[in-house]
């Protein structure tokens, strides 16, 4: 006698996970620099890391080459031995971000920071040129800045020919904030005798 086959259905199958939404993967500032010494980065690239995004930076136009150029030669004249001037060179945020401001005043130290990049404490004033970088400076840039604390960031802005000014950070914004015109002068907070005619620094 045959034994009957009872036939089955298939299991049926367990409702599908949902897939968790993309994120990002941020680099390191350890990360970043593995890019370097591994080639995938070049040493002479201008590239800045920002949150963890490696970002692209503009080409240096004359003019831009020209206010920073100023801006050095009157701070190192000016502040010899009160600070230290750091043009276009990094500046380590966080973990995360490691950008490389135009200029920088510095507390001084004996070793010119051989031992690291200045930190958010190190930084007196932080300047940052601004043609068509604009928007990216004052949106991306500066509420990075606000939230790690540095204490005052000036943006010369070309479009409308001003210096704006940015102290007292709280969270991602500063609370001051301060516009400067042709025909106005203006002064670090800490060094309130180094006195900068707008007109001289705009230029053009």
């Amino acid at each position: 006698m045959t034994t009957p086959t009872v036939a089955t259905s298939p299991p049926s199958a367990s409702p599908a996970e949902p897939r968790a939404a993309p994120t990002r993967r941020r680099f390191t500032v350890a990360e970043y620099y593995a890019m370097t010494e591994a080639g995938i980065l070049a040493h002479d690239e201008r590239v800045e890391l920002l949150d963890g995004d490696v970002i692209l930076m503009a080409s240096v136009l004359d003019w831009h080459a020209f206010v920073v150029d100023w801006l050095n030669e009157n701070f190192v004249l000016s502040l010899q031995g009160r600070a230290q001037v750091r043009i276009q060179n990094p500046t380590r945020l966080n973990e995360y971000s490691e950008p490389e401001p135009d200029v920088m005043l510095l507390r001084r130290r004996e070793d010119f920071y051989r031992s690291g990049h200045p930190a958010p404490a190190d930084v007196l004033l932080l300047i940052e040129v601004s043609d068509s970088t604009l928007s990216f400076d004052r949106n991306q840039k500066l509420p990075r800045y606000a939230r790690a604390g540095i204490p005052e960031v000036w943006i010369v802005n070309r479009p409308d020919r001003c210096i704006e000014s940015y102290s007292d950070p709280s969270g991602d914004e500063y609370a001051t904030v301060q516009r400067y015109d042709p025909g106005e002068s203006i002064a670090p907070q800490t060094f309130p005798d180094i006195v900068l005619e707008v007109n001289r620094i705009i230029g053009d």
